[in-house]
């Protein structure tokens, strides 16, 4: 039997071997592997009937033993008591809710040392302005007391005449002391008392921010040994994903090896247990649609046996994980064809290559011809994409025909501590972690509005080109005015991606702690979680690639849809660039409603939404203008009396704006006189409604309205 087939049975009786260990582990029964054991043992004895007879000699009458007898036999060393405890507290089994409770409860140590900075810096900012208050005060009293003194020497410079007092001494000698510099005497005391206890108070501040700065330092030091607790090599998954290869090779009759790169690079365990499933279902895929038969791949020029190769990596604050194959690579037509097959897309429909091959990751897509075990039933890569937007990742899909396939994986690296870059965008503070930014620069105002007016604004730095991207845009969040002539880049450098995004404001860095904001926000492109201040505020951190390249995504496909209105003929109407969904069409209205009365807001939107219509609310009017910065609505419900901005002052904004003239507004007011009705009618207000109101007659009129805006 040759040494392929040894090994082969080799494999097979460690993945039955394997497999019945995870049935005893389960607590079920096993069976006897009878076959298996009657397979080794006939492998045993063919084995022993092959090996070649060893030549008899004539016996040794003395042994070698008998020789090595005569030799003292050395006696072990003692095992000392340190060396038996040290042995058996090696390895100790936590549990890992026990392990994760530890990290967050550090982090919460760290979230309140750094409170308790933030306020020893309050104090510090105190003890600074009591500095400077006692200074004034030491002043003051001083020019008090010249004052006090200069009184009293001019009173007995008049009563010189009297012979008793003149003995030719000084005034200020004789202590002929006021009681207002007596006061001014026992003030300077005061003060002096004062200044003592300012510098207890000061040098007492010292020695606590020494204490904060060891603190910081341990606290540091116990979260990033808790956090390598959590880590684990990638090469622990390996044995596993050999196995499902290996096995899902011998049930396709086909050879493929795995080979592993960086598997020594450290992951989190919840990521890593998680991503067990995925990779499992990527190798399957890999050996199904992918990897060729043995004769396929000799007519090609390959090798018989195919390769997966994984490489893992770590780049800024993502992991990168990088499967690919050496086979067949995906079937464009194939995927193209289902995809008009299932209505997907339409035939004539022009996609790129990374766009067509995103079908695969629908649910229940599938170009395998015959359904089998592991291909066919149009699962797998549907649930590999939904595992890493749970995880916040991303997922890139590139194949040659022919050559091969590769899926690139971005996965956030959770850090508990990091050092991170605080910048503000309009009102709002934002967090970036320092490990994804690889530089800062400065642009003057000027310069920066010309280069934006390119199609595709460049930044220059280091030798490197950057495409330019408001991060106001990319949030969608206002942008605060500044006088500052120079304007911050933050460059961001991600595999292809070369990114300078420009911030209204760098507030400074310093150390946060990440916490997890949910899973429901945590698939949001972009966001890397969420960070407490010193002060209890609540601070997102932004995972600036993922972001950047969303918006270039949302960029070009805001192209696309300019491009097919042209093509269609409607070049000239306007499409807000702010708003893509505007440009298609709804399927049910949207009614914005605005009112300062939370009551009232929640009541109309309840009434809406029972027929079927979309709403969105704003408290006035300048929160309306915000809104509609984003969406147009079909319909406005307006307010009169609001904060800040009022309805009739919305209402004129909107009628001289081109984009939201068309809009039809309805008010519902309080203010039923005929004054305030005229008042709303020559503004260009289409219904006016009083307040409290109909359903029935509310539902009447935006109806009437929709229907006439439509006809």
């Amino acid at each position: 039997m040759g040494d392929t087939a040894v090994v082969a049975s080799l494999e097979r009786g460690f993945d039955r071997l394997h497999e019945l260990v995870e049935r005893v582990r389960q607590g079920h029964a096993v069976a006897l592997p009878v076959n298996a054991i009657a397979l080794f043992e006939r492998l045993a004895e063919v084995g022993a009937a092959s090996a070649p007879r060893a030549v008899e000699a004539e016996p040794v009458v003395v042994p070698v033993l008998a020789e090595a007898a005569r030799v003292p036999l050395q006696p072990l060393p003692p095992i000392e008591a340190e060396d038996l405890v040290r042995t058996t507290q090696e390895m100790v089994r936590v549990r890992s809710d026990v392990l994760d409770t530890l990290v967050n409860q550090a982090g919460e140590v760290s979230i309140y040392r750094s409170r308790l900075e933030q306020q020893v810096s309050t104090f510090r900012f105190n003890l600074v302005e009591l500095d400077q208050t006692v200074a004034r005060l030491r002043d003051q009293l001083r020019k008090l007391e010249i004052e006090t003194e200069a009184q009293i020497i001019a009173r007995f410079q008049r009563e010189q005449q009297i012979a008793a007092h003149d003995s030719g001494f000084d005034p200020l000698e004789l202590d002929r002391f006021s009681q207002l510099q007596q006061y001014s005497r026992a003030l300077a005391e005061s003060v002096s008392d004062l200044a003592s206890l300012q510098g207890l108070l000061d040098d007492t501040t010292r020695q606590s921010e020494t204490l904060l700065l060891q603190q910081s330092r341990v606290s540091s030091e116990l979260q990033e040994g808790l956090m390598r607790t959590r880590m684990v090599p990638f090469e622990a998954l390996v044995p596993s994903l050999r196995r499902t290869l290996r096995q899902a090779a011998q049930d396709l009759s086909r050879r493929a090896q795995l080979r592993v790169e960086g598997a020594h690079g450290e992951m989190d365990r919840t990521l890593l247990e998680r991503m067990k499933a995925p990779f499992e279902h990527m190798l399957r895929n890999a050996v199904a649609h992918g990897v060729e038969s043995a004769a396929e791949r000799a007519a090609a020029g390959k090798p018989e046996e195919g390769t997966v190769t994984i490489r893992v990596s770590r780049e800024a604050t993502e992991v990168l994980l990088d499967v690919s194959d050496d086979g067949r690579g995906l079937d464009r037509d194939a995927i193209r064809g289902k995809a008009i097959e299932r209505g997907l897309l339409r035939a004539d429909a022009e996609l790129s290559d990374r766009d067509l091959y995103a079908f695969i990751l629908e649910s229940g897509f599938s170009t395998a011809g015959e359904i089998t075990q592991i291909a066919g039933r149009g699962v797998g890569m549907d649930v590999v994409a939904s595992e890493i937007k749970q995880l916040g990742g991303s997922l890139a899909i590139d194949s040659v025909r022919g050559q091969g396939t590769r899926f690139q994986i971005r996965l956030p690296f959770t850090l508990a501590v990091t050092q991170a870059i605080l910048i503000k965008q309009g009102e709002s503070v934002f967090a970036v972690p320092m490990t994804s930014v690889q530089g800062m620069a400065r642009i003057t105002r000027e310069d920066l509005a010309a280069r934006m007016l390119d199609a595709a604004p460049m930044y220059t730095y280091a030798g490197e080109r950057y495409v330019i991207h408001e991060l106001g845009r990319l949030l969608g969040v206002g942008t605060r005015h500044s006088d500052d002539p120079q304007l911050p880049l933050l460059l961001i450098r991600s595999g292809e991606l070369r990114a300078a995004v420009h911030v209204d404001q760098v507030v400074g860095s310093r150390e946060i702690v990440v916490k997890s904001v949910g899973p429901q926000i945590s698939s949001v492109p972009g966001l890397f979680g969420a960070t407490i201040m010193g002060d209890g505020s609540v601070v997102i951190i932004l995972d600036l690639p993922p972001l950047v390249r969303r918006g270039t995504a949302l960029g070009q496909y805001a192209d696309a849809v300019v491009r097919a209105a042209a093509e269609d003929g409607d070049a000239e109407r306007p499409i807000a660039p702010s708003s893509v969904s505007d440009a298609a069409p709804r399927a049910r209205p949207l009614v914005m409603v605005v009112d300062d009365s939370i009551t009232m807001r929640k009541v109309t939107s309840r009434v809406l939404e029972r027929v079927e219509m979309d709403v969105i609310t704003a408290k006035d009017g300048v929160d309306a203008l915000e809104r509609l910065q984003e969406r147009t609505p079909d319909v406005m419900l307006l307010d009169i009396e609001m904060p800040r901005m009022d309805g009739y002052e919305l209402a004129t904004h909107m009628k001289n704006d081109p984009r939201l003239k068309r809009v039809p507004i309805i008010m519902i007011t309080s203010r039923s006189g005929e004054k305030h009705r005229q008042r709303a009618l020559e503004i260009g207000v289409e219904r006016y409604l009083g307040k409290p109101y109909q359903e029935a007659d509310l539902l009447r009129n935006v109806q009437e309205v929709l229907g006439g805006q439509h006809a």
